[in-house]
């Protein structure tokens, strides 16, 4: 479940393709040698390696073969981490309100332990109010043609997403947001004023920190657009950057895209207004569009 700290089937098939391309490297073997082992293609290697698809079991046994690995008892953990990662998570139950590229985020996000996160547009969905997360899942593509119970599901998501904030051994968020957020009225001046009142409270919270850039701010260097970097305990897992567009998301793991994006995460949360300053500048602005 959403509640539970414990990495789900989108992380597993990450940290076993990690390993994967480990041992493929370390063995000096090629992709398009190690797609004619599993009677394959080099493109398959590399979906597997990226945690892209699920993993056949015979699959795993002859590239740990052809890699070399002998050892009974690590060709059976790698087998059962297979097996495992083939499982569907909870989210899968929302799959007819939720696109296909998505779904490898919902895994990663209930297997990270934190999660920063750049908004320019939205309050961040793991601090939404459902009234709030109504009205934004009517503005983004197709809204307008879902049914009030597609609405409805895309809310009890949410809803279920955000127990990682209060589970054991909660996420920790680090959220930096442009002013506009706060004072763009998505679903109306009430559900605004709510949601601005749930965001005082979350900040409460000892896990979740959140910086406002302000409008009259110079500039500053995230000038893409939004992105998450998140976090995993394993250690076989790296951190990975997410990108949403229009109709699909890019994820990234090598390690420069990571530092890069990471450092300008550093570099907004050093240059701008400090947590400390968030509760007063919420309040402010609750009162100004109340």
């Amino acid at each position: 479940m959403a509640g539970r700290s414990e990495p789900g089937p989108t992380a597993l098939r990450i940290m076993l393709g990690a390993h994967l391309r480990q041992l493929r490297e370390r063995a000096g073997v090629s992709r398009s040698q190690a797609g004619w082992a599993i009677r394959g293609s080099e493109s398959k290697i590399s979906r597997l390696e990226l945690g892209r698809v699920g993993f056949k079991e015979r699959d795993v046994r002859d590239l740990l073969t052809l890699y070399g690995v002998t050892d009974e008892a690590e060709r059976d953990r790698l087998v059962q981490l297979g097996r495992d990662a083939n499982n569907r998570g909870w989210w899968h139950q929302y799959s007819d309100v939720t696109p296909d590229w998505f779904d490898a985020y919902l895994g990663l996000e209930a297997a990270a332990t934190l999660i920063r996160t750049y908004e320019i547009q939205f309050v961040p969905g793991l601090l939404q109010i459902p009234e709030y997360t109504r009205a934004v899942a009517r503005l983004t593509p197709g809204g307008a043609d879902r049914s009030a119970s597609e609405v409805e599901q895309i809310v009890e998501l949410r809803r279920t997403r955000q127990q990682v904030l209060r589970r054991d051994r909660p996420l920790k968020l680090w959220a930096v947001v442009e002013e506009s957020v706060l004072r763009r009225p998505i679903g109306g001046a009430d559900v605004l004023r709510a949601q601005l009142a749930a965001l005082l409270e979350a900040i409460q919270l000892p896990n979740v920190t959140l910086q406002v850039i302000p409008t009259g701010s110079s500039g500053h260097p995230a000038t893409g657009g939004a992105f998450s970097v998140l976090r995993f305990p394993e250690a076989d897992l790296p951190d990975v950057v997410y990108l949403e567009h229009l109709t699909s998301a890019i994820y990234l793991d090598k390690r420069d895209d990571v530092d890069a994006y990471t450092h300008i995460l550093d570099t907004l949360a050093a240059t701008v207004p400090p947590p400390g300053e968030t509760e007063h500048l919420l309040t402010e602005t609750l009162a100004e569009v109340g």
